[in-house]
């Protein structure tokens, strides 16, 4: 150890190092063999802070928009991050050693500890602290502080350097100057101590650990008169500023030394000889002399439950967040955070009695009553009070003011090895009074707010604690109701997992309310829980008997501490039982512009009342979403609802019709919705690519949209909604969903009576069914579809369903049958001048032409739809006809040209158009397996029967066939092939 103390403090006083380094002790920059690179600007320098104060840990966007802008970031904001993130990427590409990636969490640089100085700077100062051969801990200090070139991030932009960070990191460079003069004084270096410590004084005349330390260097010194002159001058300070005397370490050595003795070990600083971790280094109870009274060890943890379950890898992430591998002490503190309910409090308890051992100088407990049931916030005046009464300061000591009963607690805690369990904070303000300055103690922190303030500024880890899985959630079941309770009835604990939500307070709740009526199955509990469809009433089951375990009352908590604005939001929020929301849709719903959305939905996200799943879209478990469908319909009136839900559901509408436009002309159903209301924001979606990620994004929301806007009386727009999902849909198969929402659109429109929308919803119904194996029920829907369409005089429609009916004839060999009823569907294409739907009908034709064996005809036909295609930049008709061309080209023995077909429709069939593709690649397959590329065939073969066993189990059976035949007969010619569009 001492040969690797000494390598570091040689390398920290050179400065040098082999790679790139970081520094942020003094200007902000990267540093590549004694050369500054960079950053060229003050929001970049900003931004590289940021990111580097956690190395290997993502930073969210929202955390860069507040150090760059405060809480009012501009609308730009986001784009300018990226940019900023661009231009350090370029800055740091030649460096392999230092990787900027971007993630759903932030962007994060990963780069070893040792090349970011402050981090350096931390390691050496832990390492002091556990060295104990005094000249060794004195060298490392010594080249901790050697790393220091100026103010800390000097040259940031914005306030919070100067005002969020660089204040805590000047308190730990002053802790490590006071450890340093108090070993030096051990060693015997008075006269060097005593010179450091009057300029040092001037800078910092309040800082009684920095008087003490220099009356001590010049009594050692000879210099007695020196010493209590300077007790003197500091003593009218005092008085004048703060209106108080020194603290009781000044007074007891200011008393000893005018008694003419050496200061004893709990007098003098530095003086105790068991060194950082030894035992208490005296008190206020102490006599003026004499050493330390014998104090009791506080132990003020609340009891630990014998119940505790399922937080091993949030237990084991505390102990690696608190103890590096090195074994030694920490100084950072460590905040916990999550929603209300999720069990914070219980595991820090948990933790902290698991780990008591660590901390043999007692454990303090507070909770700051962030959040509860009153609005008495525990001021940290008063938490600092209870703290220096549990370590049994006479009220007569206890100074008058915050600032220097802080400075008593925290020199109370030097030496020590202490647990300090700030419980329930608001935010960073509450607790960073509380928080100690020594290595050894440790703060733990539980919050519903983020405290993003205290990461920042003082380098806390975080810990936020999740939902329980439904694994998780068993394990409580169990453990609280017993195997054999749990085991007799899975289906009604699946109920009561999923009513719950995955949150421990509710499953602990329903276990109580089970134990206390054993008689009864929990199959009543599941009735219980499913209410009778008001959601006033989906809360009032997790009600155990008092405000802590009232799921109603937990809740109120955070939301009484949002912004008004931010509280309407979170009500809103309410009205679409959806399982996420984008900044849009959350603006569209509010009626207010996205910047506003963006920060009340951070807002939400720092109470814990929401969840940023991925970048920009927000998530809740459903009892937060019951709380907030309660919460609307008590405080916003109907007419207030209804126009919310309007807005909301015109941003899905208007949005998707715009993607509908971008992805396929054939299955575009003719929407003429009323201009959206004001106030609703559309997402941007302006190509394909962007379409398909809105509709894979937004897949889930768009079905609770369909359904509640049917139950809700806005049958039209669960009609159109569906009609504008139908393009995705068909290219993604969705077929289960595809059924379902065209259910819910026919229903609409028939209580519309809108003739023309029953029947769009009837050919997406019937698409649906074929592509699920119900055919009877499929041509059904078509034929009725038909009727109604020829009613309207629409022949686009009549074509439409003409198409699909000569896929069922092309599925059961009834090819002369789709050639007649292709025909006809052309005629009628022709008549409505609908150019798409006519390249769709004549490859359809060659198609049937090729299975008749007229292959000249079959490609003839086939070109003509190619050439349409290509004219409308119709991708998705243009890879259907490339794949009939190359089934064309199998069946006339030309493998190989099939084979390029086949590919060439494939570069626009993957991706997201699965099913499409699955198709194409059982073709394939079977074409080079006819070209004897049996490997390569067999392989694409079944990688097209799982696709097409997910996605349209109907056409799977003859395919798994063909699969399992294939090692008797791999050469075998191809069945015919199946089915168009």
């Amino acid at each position: 150890m001492a040969a690797r103390s000494r390598g570091r403090e040689q390398e920290a006083e050179t400065g040098t190092r082999e790679g790139v380094e970081f520094r942020l002790l003094g200007p902000v920059g990267v540093w590549d063999a004694g050369r500054l690179l960079g950053p060229s600007t003050a929001q970049q320098r900003t931004v590289l802070a940021m990111l580097l104060l956690e190395p290997g840990r993502p930073v969210p966007v929202t955390r860069l928009e507040t150090g760059l802008w405060g809480a009012e970031p501009p609308e730009s904001s986001r784009n300018a991050i990226q940019g900023h993130i661009s231009r350090l990427r370029r800055l740091l590409a030649p460096f392999p050693e230092a990787a900027l990636t971007t993630s759903a969490h932030g962007y994060c640089l990963t780069v070893a500890r040792e090349r970011v100085d402050l981090h350096r700077f931390r390691d050496l100062v832990r390492e002091a602290g556990g060295e104990p051969e005094p000249e060794r801990a004195t060298g490392l200090l010594r080249a901790a502080l050697t790393l220091w070139q100026g103010t800390p991030l000097a040259d940031a932009a914005g306030r919070w350097a100067a005002d969020v960070v660089a204040p805590g990191l000047e308190e730990e460079r002053l802790t490590a100057l006071e450890r340093l003069a108090a070993l030096d004084l051990r060693q015997g270096r008075h006269q060097e101590v005593a010179a450091e410590l009057v300029a040092l004084l001037g800078e910092h005349p309040l800082r009684e650990r920095l008087v003490s330390l220099l009356m001590t260097a010049l009594l050692r010194d000879d210099r007695r008169t020196e010493a209590l002159a300077v007790f003197r001058r500091v003593r009218r300070r005092f008085a004048e500023d703060l209106g108080i005397e020194p603290g009781e370490e000044l007074q007891r050595l200011h008393q000893a030394i005018l008694a003419g003795h050496e200061p004893s070990a709990a007098a003098a600083p530095g003086g105790s000889p068991d060194g950082p971790s030894g035992g208490p280094s005296g008190g206020p109870s102490g006599g003026p002399s004499g050493g330390p009274a014998a104090l009791a060890v506080p132990r003020h943890l609340p009891p630990d439950t014998e119940l505790f379950t399922a937080r091993e890898e949030e237990l084991a992430a505390l102990d690696r967040l608190t103890l590096p591998p090195d074994g030694s002490p920490v100084l950072a503190p460590c905040v916990i955070t999550g929603t209300g309910g999720v069990g914070k409090t219980t595991l820090a308890v948990h933790w902290g009695h698991r780990v008591r051992d660590r901390f043999p100088d007692g454990q303090l407990y507070v909770n700051l009553h962030g959040f509860g049931p009153t609005h008495g916030l525990r001021p940290p005046a008063e938490a600092v009070r209870l703290f220096l009464d549990a370590l049994q300061v006479p009220p007569q000591h206890i100074p008058a003011t915050l600032e220097a009963q802080v400075g008593l607690y925290r020199s109370l805690l030097a030496e020590r090895r202490m647990l300090i369990l700030l419980d329930n904070a608001l935010d960073s303000d509450q607790v960073r009074p509380l928080l100690p300055n020594t290595p050894g103690c440790l703060a733990l922190i539980t919050s519903r707010a983020e405290l993003t303030g205290l990461v920042a500024a003082e380098g806390a880890h975080t810990l936020s604690l999740g939902l329980f899985s439904p694994a998780q959630s068993r394990e409580l079941l169990t453990r609280r109701l017993g195997v054999d309770k749990v085991g007799a009835e899975p289906r009604a604990v699946d109920d009561i997992v999923s009513r719950c939500a995955g949150l421990p307070l509710a499953l602990a709740i329903v276990a109580a309310r089970a134990n206390e009526r054993p008689a009864f199955p929990l199959g009543t509990l599941v009735s219980d829980l499913a209410g009778e469809g008001d959601s006033s009433e989906d809360l009032d089951v997790f009600d155990g008997g008092d405000a802590a375990t009232n799921m109603r009352t937990v809740l109120s908590w955070s939301y009484r501490a949002l912004s008004p604005d931010a509280a309407r939001l979170f009500r809103l929020r309410g009205l679409l039982p959806a399982p996420e929301i984008s900044t849009a849709a959350a603006a569209s719903l509010a009626g207010i512009p996205v910047p506003r959305a963006r920060r009340l939905l951070t807002e939400l996200t720092r109470a814990n009342l929401a969840t940023e799943r991925t970048p920009g879209r927000y998530g809740w478990h459903d009892l937060l979403r019951a709380y907030a469908e309660e919460l609307t319909r008590l405080h916003d009136s109907a007419a207030e609802r209804r126009e919310a839900l309007h807005r909301l559901l015109d941003h899905y509408l208007h949005s998707a019709r715009v993607g509908d436009r971008l992805l396929d002309l054939l299955h575009r159903v003719p929407l003429t919705p009323p201009p959206p209301r004001p106030g609703v924001v559309l997402a941007r979606i302006t190509d394909p690519a962007q379409s398909r990620a809105w509709f894979a994004q937004e897949h889930r929301t768009l079905l609770a949209a369909i359904r509640h806007a049917a139950r809700s009386g806005f049958d039209v727009h669960a009609w159109q909604l569906a009609g504008a999902c139908w393009g995705f849909l068909s290219q993604d198969v969705r077929s289960d969903d595809q059924a379902a929402i065209f259910t819910i659109a026919m229903e609409a429109a028939s209580r519309l009576g809108d003739r023309a929308a029953e029947a769009h919803a009837r050919v997406g119904l019937a698409h649906a069914f074929t592509r699920l194996g119900r055919d009877e029920d499929g041509e059904s829907h078509l034929r009725r579809a038909r009727e109604l369409f020829a009613g309207l005089g629409d022949p686009a429609g009549e074509a439409l369903c003409l198409i699909y009916l000569s896929v069922l004839m092309d599925r059961h060999d009834q090819y002369a049958d789709g050639l007649a009823l292709s025909e006809e569907a052309l005629r009628l294409c022709r008549a409505a001048g609908d150019r798409a739907g006519e390249g769709r009908v004549l490859n359809n034709i060659g198609w049937f032409h090729a299975q008749l064996g007229a292959y000249e005809e079959a490609l003839r036909r086939c070109e003509e739809a190619l050439a349409i295609h290509r004219e409308l930049t119709d991708l998705p008709g243009e890879s259907a006809t490339l794949d009939s061309m190359g089934h064309i080209h199998h069946l006339l023995g030309q493998y190989e040209e099939a084979i390029a077909y086949y590919r060439r429709s494939l570069a626009w069939r993957g991706g997201g158009k699965r099913a499409l593709g699955a198709r194409t690649l059982r073709r394939l397959g079977e074409a080079q397996l006819a070209a004897g590329r049996l490997r390569e065939g067999g392989e694409t073969l079944r990688q097209a029967l799982a696709l097409i066993s997910e996605l349209a189990p109907g056409d799977a059976e003859a395919l798994r066939a063909r699969v399992a035949s294939l090692p008797d007969a791999p050469g075998t010619h191809p069945p015919r092939p199946r089915a168009r569009t």
